[in-house]
């Protein structure tokens, strides 16, 4: 009789099964933002954040950044939220 060992995923498997999700995830939002993201280098990154401010001010919008991570190679990841209109 042969035993099936568990199987385990390898962290590759499980980022590979969140990629192919998210799309779908993200365009299932109904709390009504506007999502944009951008991955630029440090300085490049910081003046798209304040075009992006001047842009849709925070008191009319409601912009703001939801996340930023630094990436390997140095350059910023983030996320601008904002509504679609100033209402």
């Amino acid at each position: 009789m042969m035993t099936l060992m568990p199987r385990y995923d390898r962290p590759e498997d499980i980022a590979r099964r969140f990629a192919v999700r998210r799309p779908h995830r993200a365009s299932t939002r109904t709390d009504g933002f506007r999502r944009e993201t951008f991955a630029l280098p440090r300085e490049a990154a910081r003046a798209k954040a304040r075009e992006m401010f001047a842009r849709y001010p925070k008191a009319a919008y409601m912009t703001e950044i939801e996340s930023w991570r630094e990436l390997p190679d140095g350059s910023i990841e983030f996320t601008m939220r904002r509504l679609p209109s100033a209402d």
